[in-house]
């Protein structure tokens, strides 16, 4: 191994999920963010290939956030022998108290279903984790605060606000005279909740996401166009579908339906957050106030405007009611939850309108949707779809090309290397473009499995 500083990339790489990162010296291993891979099928089977190193031997573990392509392989690393802390946030720790456990759930419930089901080409599917593995490993989990460096062996880590969701950081790894600056998912300078991210570290390599990195937001007003969407489905008498990441977006959208019913623009219809999961981050993001930038009593406005839907019978009950209303539930892609008993039955009618909030990463059935298709595959059958199908591309919590790229001109002095991720290829590629000919740095794409040797100064 070199004397200096080793980054291996094991995910993140060439697609926006399964962000995993290790740094190794000649005396330790340092694993940033510890993600689930999602959407494509051969993405999906890489939660299935071993550790590229056995898991025993990471001596640290430090998230980003809690998003599950963040967090979510962290039981099944701890399950297969890592043994250390996984260090974090506050906030993320919260959150991935209830993340973790609800994608182990889910996890046994899709593998359950496909066996009863028979359409798994396994005749005993098991799940990647289980409930009790994602329980086991948050007691893994050591909150750190913001803004405070902490030393493991010959490494220094230092947490600093990203916005995006509460508990959102980007990670700087110091060590040997050498300092990598990981985004992590880098929130939006606008985001009507949550404050803007901190400008990256002065940092030898600069690892920044590139999820919108080949495009802007669109300039319309997300609440307008939500105003809108929901006006003409009641006209109809329909339901207003929106699957919705059960952290961050949820709390977005009820700050838009809240303000909008407070000043007429919609009609008083009863709206429900059908996710445990939510309900359950509430809590959480109550606890976490400094984080936001919207008053306390907007804070509790947009809680109140909502029924929360927790038990099993009440979410069964709901899919028994009629148009009109507006349902939120997890997940944001549909890729599995309560949204899809709900798309089972109020996608096929017309009268209804399904509203993507977000980004949909390619190989889900959000991406499918969004592209046009007349149908989806949900418990094994093809469900039609001939409800209206809205986009409401604004709302995403991440920043765009021209906000990654603000984030990046704030850095203390330009950086020898960035490392462009988490983004589809194409997007990646855009994204470095600019990097190199607006800011004159070198940029590049790593490759999934690389290993980028960074010697000191």
């Amino acid at each position: 191994m070199s004397a200096g500083v080793a980054l291996e990339v094991w995910g993140a790489a060439d697609t926006v999920t399964g962000s995993r990162f290790l740094v190794t010296t000649p005396h330790s291993t340092t694993l940033v963010d510890c993600g689930l891979f999602q959407g494509l099928k051969v993405l999906r089977a890489r939660n299935r290939v071993p550790f590229p190193v056995p898991p025993s031997t990471i001596d640290t573990v430090v998230l980003t956030h809690a998003h599950l392509d963040h967090s979510g392989y962290v039981p099944a690393l701890v399950r297969d022998g890592y043994a250390g802390r996984v260090l974090c946030t506050p906030g993320t720790a919260a959150l991935c108290g209830i993340l973790l456990p609800d994608s182990g759930h889910l996890l046994e419930e899709e593998a359950a279903t496909a066996g009863r089901g028979g359409w798994s080409r396994h005749a005993h599917p098991t799940p990647l984790y289980t409930v009790e593995d994602a329980e086991r490993s948050l007691r893994h989990l050591q909150p750190i605060p913001f803004a405070s460096r902490h030393a493991v062996g010959d490494v220094e880590l230092e947490l600093t606000p990203a916005g995006h969701i509460v508990g959102a950081a980007h990670v700087t790894v110091r060590t040997r005279g050498v300092t990598v600056h990981f985004s992590g998912d880098l929130g939006r300078a606008d985001d009507p909740l949550m404050r803007p991210p901190s400008p990256p570290s002065d940092a030898d390599v600069i690892v920044v996401e590139s999820t919108y990195g080949d495009r802007t937001h669109p300039p319309q007003d997300p609440a307008a166009q939500l105003a809108d969407i929901v006006r003409r489905t009641v006209a109809r008498r329909g339901v207003v579908l929106i699957p919705a990441f059960a952290v961050g977006r949820t709390e977005s959208l009820l700050l838009h339906l809240s303000r909008l019913r407070a000043s007429g623009a919609i009609p008083e219809v009863p709206v429900y957050v059908n996710s445990p999961m939510a309900v359950n981050a509430t809590t959480i993001y109550r606890r976490h106030r400094e984080e936001h930038r919207i008053s306390d009593e907007e804070f509790e406005a947009m809680y109140d405007l909502a029924r929360l839907v927790t038990s099993v019978e009440d979410s069964k009950a709901l899919n028994q009611k009629d148009g009109p209303m507006v349902i939120i539930s997890a997940s944001g892609m549909i890729t599995g939850g309560r949204i899809l008993h709900h798309l089972k039955r109020f996608g096929p009618d017309p009268a209804n309108t399904v509203v993507l909030a977000g980004y949909q990463a390619a190989g889900t059935r959000g991406a499918a949707l969004a592209s046009g298709a007349p149908t989806v595959r949900i418990h094994g059958r093809d469900v039609p779809i001939r409800a209206e199908v809205a986009l409401l591309d604004s709302m995403s919590a991440h920043a765009d090309a021209d906000g990654l790229l603000a984030w990046l001109r704030s850095a203390p002095r330009p950086p020898r290397q960035v490392l462009v991720t988490h983004g589809e290829p194409s997007a990646a590629d855009v994204l470095r473009a600019r990097i190199e000919h607006e800011l004159g740095w070198a940029a590049r794409v790593p490759e999934h499995g690389e290993r980028i040797d960074v010697e000191p100064r």
